[in-house]
């Protein structure tokens, strides 16, 4: 009876033969569609012009904002300052009746810290009575809120017509002007303007009441708070170019015939 050929056993036991592969099965490839990156290259020319187009408009959006920001938020703030300056504050606390305080019209220059040139406060109103009992009531306001009377060399600096009078308190001066409104039209080219003979009814009515200016400033810029010159003649001296035919003791020099 033939016995059935048996495989060689190594010394441990095990069947001796070829071993087993121990390397994973490889992984199917990926498609081309599916690797990483191939999104950005199946971008065309059409959604790349969409993204180029909205940055444009970020840009722009961004470039209003700015413009905004530099010029119309400064210009507010300027606007807010001027009108709580404290001199039109204290101005707008004056107890003047309301026909004394007709459309204010306020205008100012200069710099609050006097930076090259100090800050001029001017203030233009209307009033619906005469400029007599206008100035009353103004001056009455200004006493009654500290201001004191003042009486410069230059108050006013040349002759005004209605009631001119200086005012100080603490480091401002204040120059107050009460006269008639003006109802004659401003000359046209240095000519005298051409008005129809209005009835004169009409024309009291329309020149009734006052004109009110208010003109505050520092009174470290008012050159009227400063020494003045004097034209005391003890302290001129003698004239150093005396006029010709005249000696410097006012003699007259007769020249010799000749």
């Amino acid at each position: 009876m033939a016995r059935a050929a048996v495989a060689p056993v190594d010394p441990v036991g095990q069947r001796s033969g070829p071993e087993p592969s121990l390397r994973r099965p490889t992984e199917p490839e990926q498609p081309d569609s599916d690797r990483p990156g191939d999104e950005l290259s199946d971008v065309g020319p059409e959604p790349r012009r969409q993204a180029g187009g909205e940055q444009r408009v970020r840009a722009i959006i961004l470039a209003v904002v700015s413009v905004i920001l530099l010029g119309g938020v400064p210009a507010f703030f300027g606007v807010q300052a001027m009108r709580q300056d404290p001199v039109f504050v204290s101005l707008d606390e004056l107890d003047v009746p309301d026909w004394a305080a007709v459309e204010p019209v306020d205008d100012v220059s200069g710099s609050r810290w006097c930076l090259l040139d100090c800050r001029l406060r001017e203030r233009t109103v209307n009033s619906e009575r005469s400029p007599e009992d206008t100035a009353e009531v103004y001056e009455a306001a200004l006493s009654q809120d500290g201001w004191q009377r003042w009486t410069p060399a230059y108050c006013p600096e040349q002759e005004e017509k209605g009631s001119y009078t200086c005012w100080r308190r603490d480091e401002l001066t204040l120059d107050l002007w009460v006269r008639a409104p003006a109802c004659v039209p401003p000359p046209v080219d240095g000519e005298p303007a051409v008005v129809p003979e209005p009835d004169p009814s009409t024309a009291a009515e329309e020149c009734a009441g006052s004109l009110v200016s208010v003109k505050v400033r520092n009174a470290i810029d008012d050159e009227r708070t400063r020494p003045q010159p004097t034209t005391d003649p003890s302290l001129t001296g003698v004239d150093p170019y005396p006029t010709l035919g005249e000696d410097p003791l006012g003699e007259l020099t007769s020249s010799p015939p000749s």
